[in-house]
């Protein structure tokens, strides 16, 4: 243990996307004790969040303790300058040579606080924190969080399985057809699509028996090579089936599935929906643990979990394939999960610092805001559902039950945080900024196409020798600069000039179905940020107003028709605009300095409650009084 300890244990609750408006009120209602008898014991702040205010941004300034020039997320996307082409901003994987297999790299770099703590001989237990895949702990033991790839390679791709004729795939999904055995009574085959062969890039897959039984209204689902199936019942989650796919001779790679019976004859089709393949904790294809064991270990102790980096089935809701009460059985599950990985650890924990993320607040909020809205645009034709509307603020007492819980296990001598990493609003309205950049006169299409053509598709339909600047993620915007842009026109000399441009004309601007201004702001990277990573980031943030977002389309380099749109998605709430009005949450049970906190503070906090000085480039300040 370090010298001059303020305290032996410091525990780290995060809750993503905990909304200040909403805690306020709640904690003045009694309806959050827990966090209320933080409240009474150091206090109740605001913590200024990150620009853009994304989790992987936020977190990683977080546990860096710099801003975002000082670790080198700005988004979860990023492009190649080369090709214009998008990428995941998180990690990437690098393979040196044909006979050496890929290694997956963090993004994310800086220090975080967990190393400065390991080399000061203080252990951390670190779970699912973002920007930890792979995962790295000097000292102690990490499970990883956002950034980790479901099996396919994505973010959360599911699939749906069918017997209608006419099936297409929907957003980040896949789907197959349920054949019919003609020699058997309600039994039928399909294929569940799994990881890619290293060989061609194809996708593997492995063969699925699913056999129905119409009067127990379940159906039971096994897997090609594995003894045990699962029983499905309709309208409810399986447990975990494992699956393997063959990669080669000797060769496989196994991950996790569950499924939900969405419904079965005879009257309707059989429907039945698979979650994305997660990495199966036991052989994971890439580490998901410091020590490489611990994934393994911890599933002997509580079971089967998650662990790719986006646990909740948002695309699946989003897509219509399963309903609002078939996501919150899944969010139940995840979080009695996440309690249990804490519980376990707090409960081995004698010193030394315990970090765990429950995301779901922030999944949850995406997908039912617009139930605290009635005139939500995505609420058009759909009766109001009382039930639903309490969703958000359950998902708050289920926050506070849980820190209610780890405070209990953290016992005496321990400092508790409770944070989270922004807050949160409605998505109403979208707008289209690679439009705006067409219409004035920045951005060009190939061959007379105009924007909403169905194929202009980012970036082959650019034209580049006529773009000066174009957008990708959510709020960032490029110059098509010479010298660093693949195909770049715009000459350094004229860079700042047209950044001042484009601020000039974009700042103010309204959105003429509300009247009301859509750009707070528009700010240059070298206002916001400062560090080794700075020239990775976009040439200029644009700051929305409360209720806007980046489009759906643009986020990907679209070019739609018109400026903005209203969002009939059931992804209805959102946080990616001006950060400033999007601050965190704060608490501790003693004292602290809440006036201007940031989150670039809490790694100096931590660092200082065990007498260890922080980081080199650390920019915040300890909030310990």
């Amino acid at each position: 243990m370090a010298g001059k300890a303020r305290f032996q244990k410091v525990v780290v609750i995060g809750l993503d996307g905990l909304e200040p408006k909403l805690v306020a009120p709640m904690l003045a209602a009694g309806e959050l004790p827990n966090l209320a008898a933080l409240q009474s014991q150091g206090g109740f702040a605001t913590v200024a969040t990150t620009s853009p205010a994304q989790t992987p941004v936020a977190w990683s300034t977080f546990a860096t303790g710099t801003n975002p020039g000082g670790h080198g997320v700005f988004d979860f996307i990023r492009r190649d300058p080369a090709t214009y082409r998008p990428d995941l901003a998180l990690n990437r994987y690098e393979q040196k040579s044909a006979w050496l297999p890929p290694k997956a790299v963090n993004l994310r770099r800086g220090t975080p606080f967990w190393d400065v703590l390991g080399a000061a001989g203080v252990a951390s237990t670190v779970l699912r924190c973002p920007c930890t895949y792979p995962p790295a702990v000097g000292r102690g033991r990490m499970l990883a969080g956002m950034g980790v790839p479901d099996l396919r390679g994505g973010l959360g791709t599911a699939t749906f399985f069918s017997t209608a004729a006419d099936l297409s795939a929907r957003e980040s999904e896949s789907v197959a057809r349920l054949e019919i055995d003609p020699a058997s009574d309600g039994r039928y085959t399909t294929r569940l699509p799994g990881p890619r062969s290293s060989k061609d890039r194809s996708f593997l897959n492995v063969e699925l028996t699913v056999v129905a039984d119409v009067a127990a209204r379940s159906v039971t689902v096994r897997a090609a090579g594995e003894a045990a199936g699962v029983v499905v019942r309709e309208r409810e989650w399986s447990d975990w089936l494992r699956v393997k796919f063959k990669a080669g001779l000797l060769q496989s790679v196994s991950g996790l599935v569950r499924f939900y019976l969405v419904g079965l004859g005879p009257a309707r089709e059989l429907e039945l929906y698979a979650s994305p393949l997660n990495f199966d904790p036991e052989a994971p294809p890439f580490p998901i643990s410091a020590p490489a064991d611990y994934a393994r270990a911890l599933a002997a102790d509580i079971g089967r979990y998650y662990t790719s980096g986006m646990v909740e089935d948002h695309a699946g809701l989003n897509n219509g394939r399963i309903d609002e009460w078939a996501f919150l059985d899944q969010c139940m599950g995840v979080w009695d999960e996440r309690e249990a990985m804490m519980l376990h650890e707090l409960g081995r924990l004698d010193e030394g610092l315990f970090y765990c993320l429950f995301d779901t607040p922030d999944r949850v909020q995406h997908m039912f805001w617009r139930f605290l809205e009635p005139d939500h645009p995505s609420n058009a034709g759909v009766a109001p559902t009382p039930e639903l509307a309490r969703v958000v603020a359950d998902q708050y007492r289920r926050a506070d039950a849980a820190v209610g819980r780890a405070v209990e296990a953290a016992g005496d001598r321990a400092l508790v945080i409770v944070l989270s990493d922004h807050g949160f609003g409605s998505f109403r309205r979208g707008f289209h900024i690679n439009s705006w950049l067409h219409a004035h006169g920045l951005l060009a299409l190939r061959d007379g196409a105009r924007p909403g053509d169905p194929g202009a598709a980012f970036p082959d339909a650019i034209d580049w020798s006529r773009t000066r600047a174009y957008a990708l993620g959510l709020g960032g915007v490029y110059l098509n600069l010479e010298g660093r842009e693949g195909q770049g026109i715009v000459p350094l000399g004229a860079a700042e000039a047209l950044k001042a441009e484009i601020a000039r004309a974009l700042t103010g601007l309204v959105d003429p179905a509300t009247g009301a201004v859509a750009v707070r702001a528009v700010k240059t990277r070298e206002e916001l940020y400062h560090g080794p990573y700075v020239h990775e980031a976009p040439d200029l943030a644009v700051h929305l107003a409360a209720g806007q977002r980046i489009s759906w389309e643009s986020t990907l380099g679209g070019v739609p028709e018109g400026l903005f749109e209203d969002n009939v998605k059931r992804w209805s709430g959102d946080h990616i605009i001006d950060p400033a009005l999007v601050p965190g949450v704060l608490l501790m049970n003693g004292p602290f300095r809440g006036a201007g906190a940031g989150l670039a503070d809490l790694a100096p906090t931590i660092l200082d409650a065990f007498g260890v000085e922080p980081g080199a480039d650390m920019e915040g300040r300890s909030l310990l009084r």
